[in-house]
């Protein structure tokens, strides 16, 4: 009996779970339909709202068309009116059009005729435009030959201005070689007339002594004679292309202090002084001696013609590697600022007044600096007036692999050309 009794408790407790059970179920899907259904509630009430709002502002719209509705009864009125009057109006159109049409075709007439008038005026204009660039041409082609003739007029000038100075500088170069070549000309002369003299009086025993003097002032003369004659011909030859170097690889040391060593005794007797100094013994360059002679020659004639006695003459060599200085320098009256820039000017001397208590043309330092120049060399001049000047020649360190010919290192101490070179020098 008790087993029964607890099986039909036990039963009535699973029947209970299971009703509760269902009813948990149950009560989970009402609250969840709860839910759907309060968020569905919620999405009403603002569609609610929504609709409250789109209704308001239809009512808004629906005046707002209720009053554009009896604007536009009011402009469908005015607009009546107004196509009434645009009939009248139209009416009045079609009179003016007819006039119209009527003056168009006037105007075509007078068009055709204004076609023709223009037609007529632009090949004028053409013609004239043709005539107008032919004139352009022709004021260009002018204007051009206007220009030339000004450029050459201003050639002109300038080259007349300066065939002036030259002329008026040649001038003043014939008159003063024209005193150089009288002045040994006259003393040769005046000593021939004095040996005729001597000659016909039968006093040439007597005057032994004398005749021995008058023929060194003949040499010297006929030595300066020389000179000018051979630098006026060398520099003609400079001009035409005819001057000749003959180039050979010599110790240029050697040739310059043996120049030095020729001339030393005649520059002591005019109670000068002359150093020759190098910083090398020997460098060996391409070089025409007898130009190098001739140019040391004519700077140290200038140092001793514009020195004093005890002054002091000093030639020096310096190897620059790609070139060698030799200059000359004294310390004598030396060269005015004013007058550097033209102390190497054909045919001009430094200072008229000064060159008249020496002999000299003006020539020497113009043609020493052509064949400077000639042997791919420079020259330049450094002085301050009253305390002397320096010479310098730069000349290049090059050698020939063909040679003219061979120096000689036997120094001519009484050579023919040191007498020609130094001949404007009394001694």
């Amino acid at each position: 009996m008790n087993d029964s009794f607890y099986r039909q408790v036990t039963k009535q407790m699973v029947a209970r779970l299971k009703e509760e059970r269902e009813i948990a179920e149950r009560a989970a899907e009402l609250i969840n339909a709860n839910k759907e259904l309060a968020l569905q509630i919620g999405e009403k009430a603002d569609r609610t709202a929504e609709l409250i709002n789109a209704n308001n502002e239809l009512a808004f719209l629906i005046e707002e068309k209720a009053e554009r509705a009896a604007e536009l009864i009011n402009a469908n009125n005015e607009l009546a009116f107004l196509r009434g009057e645009k009939a009248e109006r139209a009416a009045e159109l079609v009179v003016a059009n007819k006039e119209l049409a009527f003056q168009i075709g006037e105007k075509a007439d007078r068009a055709s005729e204004l076609i023709i008038v223009n037609r007529e005026l632009a090949f004028q204009i053409g013609e004239k435009a043709d005539r107008a660039a032919e004139l352009i041409i022709a004021n260009k082609e002018l204007a051009f030959q206007s220009g030339e003739k000004k450029d050459r007029e201003a050639e002109l000038i300038v080259a007349n201005k300066e065939l002036i100075i030259a002329n008026k500088t040649q001038g003043e170069f014939l008159v003063n070689i024209s005193h150089e070549l009288k002045t040994p000309l006259n003393v040769i002369f005046s000593t021939a007339q004095l040996f005729d003299l001597y000659c016909k009086s039968g006093s040439l025993d007597n005057k032994k002594n004398s005749i021995v003097k008058y023929i060194e002032s003949i040499k010297q003369n006929s030595y300066r004679l020389s000179k000018l004659i051979n630098n006026i011909v060398d520099l003609s030859k400079i001009e035409a292309g005819f001057f000749k170097l003959n180039l050979s690889n010599n110790n240029i040391i050697t040739v310059v202090e043996e120049i030095v060593m020729s001339v030393t005794s005649l520059i002591e007797c005019k109670g000068l002084n002359i150093i020759f100094d190098t910083d090398v013994e020997e460098k060996i360059i391409a070089c025409d001696t007898e130009k190098i002679e001739r140019i040391v020659l004519n700077l140290i004639s200038n140092a001793i013609k514009f020195s004093d006695e005890g002054d002091q003459i000093v030639v020096a060599i310096k190897d620059k590697n790609e070139f060698v200085e030799i200059s000359v320098k004294d310390n004598g009256i030396g060269i005015e600022e004013g007058h550097l820039n033209m102390i190497f000017d054909r045919f001009k001397q430094v200072d008229k007044s000064l060159s008249r208590n020496t002999e000299g043309t003006g020539v020497g330092l113009s043609l020493v600096k052509s064949i400077v120049e000639l042997l791919g060399g420079n020259i330049y001049v450094e002085s301050e007036y009253g305390k002397g000047s320096k010479f310098t020649v730069k000349l290049p360190s090059e050698k020939v692999l063909q040679e003219n010919r061979i120096y000689s290192n036997e120094m001519r101490s009484k050579n023919q050309s040191i007498r020609v070179e130094l001949s404007d020098i009394y001694l």
